[in-house]
């Protein structure tokens, strides 16, 4: 019975994805023992852990638009980092008006925000368009807004940084006054608990697995492949923008060239360690916010242990490989073998 239990939990689909992010935790308290110590300053919660549900706030929200588009079309957004550095060049461009720096709104903060999300959906309609009509390959179609985002972020900004140096401004990515936890997390908990709710309550979630698995087949039985495609992209988008009114806000400022640098590829690994498959079809949007929350410890474990920012990436993409070898089912085939031959070989013997 036991045995039976065992193999059930095992095989379940967040099992593995859980336990990554459990050893990452294990390895950050053996190597900070107060890791999970939090204090508070200000009112405001501080410590290891709240950086890393903080900090993995951006990532998570990506991750959801990302599974989504992995699922739908068996393909990844590589745009969506490039997108949140322009969307947060034009939220503070209009508020800036035109300045370098600020510390009086030019516009109305609504209005900015406003245009950044819908920058970012038109952004992701763009790659709909070129993915789901045109059928370009999506790594291919989302190459050109990773390549011209960031270029036409510098045209908006005139190559310079342009600070917003306003206390509201820095409320949606730090804190609010009274409120302990930071804001990004809030918001993270919001686009996770909206997305899963209309995927759960709507027949959408099941129409892209369809068209994930078989887009043909999604086809005859009536559902139409482009439009749930176009959904997916475009959703990866809007999201994308609301992160990079995240970052900037993080930061008061638009910086065009560092701002969401190489998230696009954190975003793809949250996927793959949260057990979905690169290929599309079936999804675990659960399984993605585990995976990115298990990149963010990662990265907070790396830093503790003196690692630069330069080797990080390294160090990084050895852990990811292995922790992606132990998910793969191929792996998991030859290990099964192994044992059996092993078994065949005591039954042999014990005869």
């Amino acid at each position: 019975m036991n045995n039976i239990n065992i193999k059930k939990i095992t095989s379940a689909g967040l099992f593995l994805p859980i336990l990554s992010l459990i050893l990452v935790l294990i390895i950050n308290v053996i190597k900070t023992p107060n890791f999970f110590y939090i204090t508070v300053q200000n009112g405001v919660l501080y410590g290891y852990i709240i950086d890393v549900i903080n900090r993995a706030s951006e990532l998570v929200i990506l991750a959801v638009g990302m599974t989504l588009v992995v699922a739908s079309s068996g393909g990844t957004d590589i745009s969506v980092g490039a997108v949140c550095a322009l969307a947060g060049a034009v939220a503070c461009f209009i508020l800036a008006g035109g300045q370098v720096s600020t510390d009086i709104y030019h516009a109305p903060y609504v209005l900015a925000f406003i245009s950044a999300i819908l920058l970012g959906l038109l952004c992701g309609s763009f790659n709909a368009f070129l993915v789901a009509k045109m059928n370009i390959q999506p790594m291919v179609a989302t190459l050109i807004l990773f390549t011209a985002g960031r270029g036409m972020a510098q045209l908006v900004t005139n190559g310079q940084i342009t600070y917003i140096r306003v206390d509201s401004f820095k409320m949606l990515g730090n804190s609010i006054k009274g409120i302990p936890l930071p804001t990004p997390v809030f918001v993270a908990i919001a686009v996770v608990a909206v997305t899963f709710v209309i995927l759960k309550k709507t027949a959408l979630g099941l129409y892209i697995e369809t068209v994930g698995i078989n887009n043909k087949a999604a086809r005859l039985v009536g559902l139409n492949p482009v439009l749930i495609q176009f959904i997916a992209y475009a959703f990866c988008g809007l999201l994308a923008g609301l992160s990079g009114m995240i970052v900037s806000s993080r930061v008061y400022s638009a910086d065009a060239n560092n701002a969401g640098l190489n998230i696009e590829l954190d975003a793809i690994l949250a996927v793959a360690l949260g057990g979905n498959s690169l290929g599309g079809g079936r999804f675990s949007l659960l399984g993605s916010v585990i995976g990115a929350y298990t990149i963010q410890a990662l990265t907070t474990t790396l830093y503790a242990m003196s690692v630069s920012a330069d080797q990080l990436p390294v160090y990084k993409a050895i852990v990811v490989v292995i922790i992606v070898s132990l998910q793969s089912k191929e792996l998991q085939r030859i290990i099964r073998d192994i044992r059996h031959s092993k078994k065949k070989v005591e039954i042999a013997y014990e005869k």
